[in-house]
């Protein structure tokens, strides 16, 4: 890992290190983004950086940078490996207060961190054989449109999955499925596509637009909808998005072949696309 950009500075890992009264160590006050970086070029930066605005309202605090300023900072973080596709993290927490204080504190200077990674190119096994899922009771809270830095609950769900040889768990309240613990769902039933709606309930994913989008543009069918677990288990293709991982066939589901039980038709045409759209912005920000 390279610098890592803290507060206005660049340091290196060893020495950005933050209080621990930070608001973000002590309650998870705070939240993230992670944009995926090809060639040295952030993929939908702006998106990104606009779903990071919309979570730090919900949490009642304000931008502390402008896009361009995210950018400069990105265009830094990037430059060593301007060829390697990396994923830029970028956090935001409420900062430092004089106490612990479950109340927001008066005056507070927000602390910003963002730092770049190599991603690991995809598996090509995936292609040919998909991830398994399992179903889990959704124990998140009721704003999961918030990207918040607060994951425990997530983190639980994950490992979870893990536990159970899974790639994912796929979250399931009041009879309907609504996203992954770290990913979007999408489902594919009599050749039309379907994805939750967007609400507070689930995240607005940047690469689940995407998705719709490349849909629209191949003249899939698709609609957003609520998706009840028996349609999950019932599907003919069931997929997981997300900026790191893309666009995911899940060919098992609790043990159980979905459909085929390999990588779908739709699925494929789909993931065909979004490797172009991948190229594309290698030579041009999109």
């Amino acid at each position: 890992m390279g610098e890592i950009y803290l507060n206005g500075a660049y340091l290196a890992p060893d020495q950005a290190m933050v209080s621990v009264l930070d608001r973000g160590f002590l309650f998870g006050d705070g939240v993230y983004e992670v944009i995926p970086a090809y060639g040295g070029r952030p993929l939908r930066a702006r998106e990104h950086i606009e779903r990071l605005a919309n979570s730090l309202r919900g949490i009642g605090m304000q931008e502390p940078l402008s896009l361009a300023e995210w950018s400069a900072i990105f265009d830094r973080l990037l430059a060593p490996a301007p060829e390697t596709d990396q994923a830029l993290y970028l956090q935001v927490t409420r900062g430092v207060a004089p106490t612990r204080d479950h109340r927001y504190p008066a005056h507070a200077t927000p602390t910003v961190m963002a730092m770049a990674k190599p991603m690991q190119p995809r598996d090509r096994g995936i292609a040919e054989r998909g991830v398994s899922a399992v179903i889990r009771d959704d124990i998140r809270w009721h704003r999961c449109d918030i990207k918040t830095t607060a994951l425990v609950a997530a983190v639980m769900l994950r490992q979870a999955a893990a536990e159970a040889g899974a790639e994912e768990a796929i979250l399931v309240r009041d009879g309907l499925a609504l996203e992954g613990s770290t990913s979007n769902l999408f489902v594919v039933s009599g050749g039309q596509l379907s994805t939750p709606a967007k609400g507070p309930l689930l995240l607005p994913g940047i690469t689940r637009d995407l998705v719709l989008e490349l849909a629209a543009q191949a003249g899939i069918p698709y609609r957003e909808d609520a998706i009840p677990v028996e349609t999950l288990q019932s599907a003919d293709e069931v997929w997981i998005t997300s900026s790191t991982r893309e666009v995911m066939p899940v060919t098992r589901l609790d043990g159980e072949p979905v459909g085929s039980g390999r990588p779908g038709p739709v699925w494929q045409q789909i993931d065909a696309h979004y490797q172009r759209f991948k190229a594309d912005a290698r030579g041009a920000a999109v």
